[in-house]
This record gives C-alpha cells, structure tokens and sequence, in this order.
C-alpha cells in the first residue's frame, strides 16, 4: 500500500486529532488528555475522541493500553510513514482518572468515564492500585493541607481505620473527612475549626458509604 493510499484512509478530524496527538508529545513528551483532545478540536464528549481514537488504532496509527489517552504511542504519521517520535510511555508514571460528581452507586462508571486524568510518579501514591482522583470543593479541609480545588488521590476501598482521611457517600455528595467511629454514630471531621462535624448515626451508617482513603493530594499551581 502507498503512502498516499494509507493518508486517504484518514478523515480530515481523524488526521486533525493525529496531528494534535503528534504534536502535544512533541512540545510535551507525553500525549494530551481525551479532554484536551476534545476542548482542542471542538469534540464536545469524551466519547466522541474515543471513536476518533479507535479508529486510529484500527487503522494503525496508534495504539494505546487499557483505552487511556496517556499511553497512546504513535505508529504511523499522517502521511503514513513509521513514526521516528519516541513513546510517551513512562514505568515511573501512572495515569490517574478524575472524576467528577460521584453519585450513589455509580463509583466504577465514573472512574470509567473520567472527566479527566493526570499522569503522576508513582512514588507519589506508594505505587499502589485502585487509585482515582477527586476535585476538592470548600474549605472543610484546610487545616490538613487540603485546599478548594485540589486533587486528592483516593485508594478505592470500603473500611478504614479510625483517623484516616476518607472520602465519604452523605446523601447525594462525596465528602472528604476524618473518619472517627464513635459508640453512638460515626462521626466525620472536618480540619477547619469554624466547621461542625457531620455526625450519622450508627443505624444509618453504612459500609458502603466509604469509598476510599485518602493518599495523596495535587494542585496545579496555574
């Protein structure tokens, strides 16, 4: 097959989401988010770059591992030439999902849908497994280190141990707390002082409102 055979296979947004790819890991030395592919292209939903994406790999200019944008590795230039580029793959690095609002239940498909990813050391989470990320909202937090808008890395799990900081179900939100279990309720504390805690009886309290500890925290400084 020539080249220009192999480059009229590509649509004109195919080549343009090739090309942006391409180009982030130049200027960057990894590949850009589905998001940012996204907001760069005018793609409003993140399933909308994954069909450009799988299309791609079916037609073997990139492949990736496990659907994460941030192990894409180029295979083939628009032109259809073999990619001289060098991957963006990093065994130092672990790409982490951000969710956005969590809603009862619905942990596992947020994760699986992420509103976004940041790629990190795995140092900074002790390599461990069943990592997500958090936005942070409000202020309830700021006498740990934990700030409006940070990030919070969170192992996925259903128990902890008295004084961890969890990520906790209560009601329809997910709120970040110290995990106090009390005789009479389970109490959830705030680091700020002007803030009350959040007290739930024991009867009420369920196991499956944790849904994980705290391990690390982000904040972009722009």
């Amino acid at each position: 097959m020539r080249a220009g055979e192999s480059m009229q296979k590509l649509t004109a947004r195919q080549k343009a989401v090739l090309e942006y790819i391409s180009d982030s890991i130049h200027a960057r030395g990894y590949p850009p988010t589905l998001r940012e592919i996204g907001n760069h292209l005018g793609i409003r939903s993140t399933n909308g770059v994954n069909d450009h994406l799988r299309a791609l790999e079916r037609k073997g200019y990139l492949t990736r591992e496990d659907m994460k944008s941030r192990t894409l590795r180029l295979m083939k230039t628009v032109d259809g030439k073999p990619s001289s580029r060098p991957p963006a793959a990093n065994d130092n690095l672990v790409e982490i999902p951000i969710v956005g609002r969590v809603a009862a239940g619905a942990l596992s498909e947020a994760i699986e849908h992420p509103d976004d990813t940041v790629q990190i050391d795995r140092m900074l989470i002790g390599g461990q497994q069943d990592v997500f990320g958090l936005r942070v909202s409000g202020e309830s937090m700021i006498d740990a280190g934990i700030f409006d808008g940070d990030f919070v890395f969170v192992r996925k799990q259903l128990n902890a141990n008295r004084g961890e900081v969890i990520i906790a179900l209560v009601g329809d939100e997910a709120t970040c707390k110290y995990y106090y279990p009390e005789r009479e309720h389970v109490r959830l504390q705030p680091a700020n002082k002007d803030m009350a805690p959040i007290l739930i009886p024991k009867n009420d309290w369920r196991s499956t409102q944790i849904l994980g500890i705290v391990v690390g925290v982000y904040r972009r400084l722009y």
